[in-house]
C-alpha cells in the first residue's frame, strides 16, 4: 500500500478557495493527488495555488461559477481531457444564507436561499463529474453538510433543511453510483474553530448568533456557547476536516458509501 494515500488520483474541488475546500485541496496535494481547484474568486484559489506549489504539490486552477451548469461540466470534461479521467470530487462552495431569524420574521427568499443554493450546486457538480468516474478505477464524491440537519434549534430553518437535504442526496446518490465503482460519502463538520480566520464566510454567517449572545463570533466558536454544545466542549479544526476527507478519498475507506461522518464534536451522537 502506497504510503501517500491519494497517489496519482485527480481530485477537483469545487469552491477550491474558501477555507475548507482550500484546506482539503492543501492535503489531498499533500497526499499525491493532482488537484484541480474551481472557484469565483482568483485571488483566493491563486493563494491555495501558490502554497501546494511551493510544498511541492500539483495544482491547477479555474474560475468558474458553480451555478453555471454548462461552464462546470466544460470545467469537468476538460480536466478529464487532461488527466484522463476524475476520481476524486468534493463541492465546497458556501452559500451566505441567515443563520438567526424564527418563522415570523423569516422571508420565504431567505428560507429558499440555502436550499436553492447549495443543493442547486450540488446537483450541478456531482452530474459534472460523474460520468467521468468509476469503471475499473474507483470514484468517490464528498459531500459537505453541517449538525443543522438533525438539531431541533429554533433560528435556523432553511440551513437546516438545505443541510438535511444534502445528507438524503448523498445516500441516494451512493445508491445509483455504486453499480459503477463510484462512492458517495458526506461529512458533516461542525462549524470549524479556525475558519473565520482563514477568511470563511462564516465570520459573516454567525455575526447574529453571536451578538444574541454576547459573544464575537471568534468567543462563540472557540469555547463560547457552540463550542460548550458539544461533548468535547470544542469545534473540529480545518485541518481535522481536510485530513478526515483525504482518508475517505482514499482506497483505504474503500467499504465505505451512503454513510455521514460525524465531525461534529460530539453535538451529535449517532
Amino acid at each position: 500500500m502506497s504510503a501517500l494515500l491519494l497517489e496519482d488520483k485527480n481530485a477537483v474541488i469545487y469552491g477550491g478557495g474558501g477555507a475548507i475546500g482550500g484546506a482539503v485541496a492543501r492535503v489531498f496535494a499533500r497526499e499525491g493527488a493532482r488537484v484541480f481547484i474551481a472557484g469565483r474568486t482568483r485571488a483566493k484559489l491563486d493563494a491555495v495555488a501558490r502554497d501546494i506549489a511551493a510544498a511541492g504539490g500539483k495544482v491547477e486552477t479555474a474560475e468558474v461559477d458553480v451555478l453555471d451548469q454548462l461552464a462546470v461540466e466544460k470545467h469537468a470534461d476538460a480536466i478529464a481531457a487532461t488527466a484522463g479521467r476524475i476520481d476524486i470530487a468534493l463541492n465546497a462552495v458556501s452559500v451566505m444564507h441567515d443563520q438567526g431569524t424564527w418563522l415570523a420574521d423569516l422571508s420565504l427568499a431567505e428560507f429558499m436561499r440555502p436550499i436553492d443554493g447549495f443543493l442547486r450546486t450540488l446537483f450541478i457538480t456531482s452530474k459534472a463529474v460523474a460520468r467521468h468516474m468509476g469503471g475499473e478505477r474507483p470514484g468517490v464524491i464528498l459531500t459537505l453538510s453541517e449538525p443543522g440537519a438533525k438539531l431541533a434549534v429554533g433560528g435556523i430553518l432553511g440551513h437546516s433543511v438545505s443541510a438535511a437535504g444534502k445528507e438524503a442526496f448523498t445516500r441516494v446518490l451512493a445508491a445509483e453510483l455504486a453499480p459503477r465503482n463510484i462512492r458517495v460519502i458526506g461529512i458533516r463538520p461542525h462549524a470549524a474553530v479556525d475558519a473565520p480566520a482563514a477568511g470563511s464566510y462564516t465570520k459573516d454567517l454567525f455575526r447574529q448568533i453571536a451578538a444574541t449572545a454576547g459573544q464575537s463570533v471568534e468567543e462563540l466558536l472557540d469555547g463560547g456557547g457552540l463550542a460548550q454544545g458539544t461533548l468535547l466542549k470544542r469545534l473540529p479544526t480545518l485541518a481535522e476536516i481536510a485530513e478526515t476527507a483525504a482518508f475517505l478519498a482514499s482506497d483505504r475507506a474503500g467499504a465505505m458509501t451512503a454513510t455521514i461522518v460525524n465531525l461534529s464534536g460530539g453535538a451529535l451522537v449517532d
